[in-house]
């Protein structure tokens, strides 16, 4: 995760830098920063990283690790094709670095 990071972006925007570091160690946050300003990766990447870190000590379970609750059907479709991106690039990056990481599911629910 944190190579793939590197490799796409100079540096972690203020959100990002504040919010990741909670984020790993399990604390509630709440972003408030305006539209692009790295909100959705902040959010997402710590518990992807977690995800894979927990598949690599073979301790990655079948079943639900986070939700995201959004106000508009649409804003969760984006989340969602937002979140593929990072995913796809972590999982090349992983693969020239000889790792073969688990499948990480993500899943939109309206109604």
């Amino acid at each position: 995760t944190r190579e793939w990071f590197k490799r796409t972006f100079k540096r972690f925007l203020e959100p990002q830098r504040y919010a990741i570091p909670r984020i790993k160690a399990r604390r509630n946050v709440l972003i408030f920063s305006p539209t692009g300003s790295g909100k959705t990766l902040a959010a997402f990447l710590g518990i992807l990283d977690e995800l894979f870190n927990l598949a690599e000590r073979n301790k990655l379970e079948d079943k639900v690790y986070c939700i995201y609750v959004s106000p508009l059907r649409a804003l969760s479709n984006d989340i969602r094709k937002n979140l593929q991106i990072p995913l796809e690039g972590i999982r090349q990056v992983a693969k020239e670095m000889g790792y073969e990481l688990p499948e990480i599911r993500i899943f939109v629910r309206h109604g």
